[in-house]
C-alpha cells in the first residue's frame, strides 16, 4: 500500500506502517523527528492530496478547531484563522480514497458530521487520557488491542483558585515544551499504541477486503 501520513512530524504511524512492509510517508511544514527523513515531505501536504494514494491518514492541526480553545473562538472568527483551519480539514473529508482523518473533541463534529469513532490511548496500551475522533472513509474501525488503566492526574489550583486537575501525559508535555509551538507538537503527537492498531488493522491482509466493498 501507498500511505500518505498527513501533518505528522513525528513519523509515529509512517514507521509502524513501513515496518509491515508498506510504502508509507510523512509530511509536514516542519522537519521530521522520527528519525526517517527519507520518508518525509516537508511541505504543504495539500500539493500531495493530488497524487495516487491508497490510504490517507490525516492529522489536521487542531488548535483553531478543539473545544479546549473555545474562549478563542471569537477572535479566530474575526481574524478568519478558524476557517482556513476548516478549509484544510475539508480538503482531506473531499478525498475520494480510503481515509482517515484524526483530530480532538472539536467543531467539526457539527460543521460536517459526528466522527465515526472516538477511541482513548488506555485502549490500546498507554496509560493516559486523550480523546481521539476519528472520521473515517472506506476503513474499519480501530478495534481496541489492549485496555489498561487510564493513566495519572496533576492536580493544581488555578489563577482563580480553583482545583483542577489535568491528564499526567499532558502535564509533562508542558513541562519540557519551551515555547508555545513546542507544546502544541508535544500534546499532538500519536501514541505508540494506536499508532501500531493503524498500521495493523488498517494495512494488515484484511484491508483489501474493505477497500473492495
Amino acid at each position: 500500500m501507498k500511505v500518505l501520513c498527513a501533518c505528522e512530524e513525528s513519523q509515529a504511524v509512517c514507521k509502524e506502517f513501513r515496518s509491515l512492509g508498506h510504502e508509507a510517508y510523512s509530511c509536514d511544514l516542519l522537519p521530521c523527528s522520527g528519525g526517517h527523513p527519507e520518508w518525509h515531505y516537508q511541505q504543504d501536504v495539500l500539493g500531495l492530496l493530488k497524487s495516487s494514494w491508497d490510504l490517507v491518514i490525516a492529522f489536521p492541526p487542531c488548535t483553531d478547531l478543539a473545544v479546549s480553545g473555545a474562549r478563542h473562538f471569537a477572535r479566530k472568527r474575526a481574524d478568519g484563522s478558524q476557517q482556513r483551519s476548516i478549509d484544510f480539514f475539508m480538503a482531506f473529508a473531499e478525498l475520494e480514497c480510503p481515509y482517515a482523518i484524526e483530530n480532538p473533541v472539536g467543531i467539526m463534529s457539527g460543521l460536517w458530521r459526528k466522527p465515526d469513532q472516538i477511541i482513548q490511548p488506555w485502549q490500546f496500551g498507554d496509560q493516559a487520557q486523550k480523546s481521539t475522533c476519528l472520521w473515517l472513509n472506506k476503513v474499519p474501525k480501530l478495534i481496541p488491542t489492549k485496555v489498561v488503566a487510564k493513566g495519572e492526574f496533576f492536580e493544581f489550583v488555578s489563577k482563580k483558585g480553583e482545583k483542577k486537575k489535568m491528564p499526567m501525559w499532558y502535564y509533562l508535555a508542558l513541562c519540557e515544551a519551551k515555547t508555545p509551538a513546542q507544546r502544541r507538537t508535544l500534546r499532538s503527537k500519536t501514541f505508540p499504541g494506536i499508532a501500531k492498531a493503524m498500521a495493523e488493522q488498517w494495512g494488515g491482509s484484511h484491508i483489501q477486503l474493505t477497500l473492495d466493498v
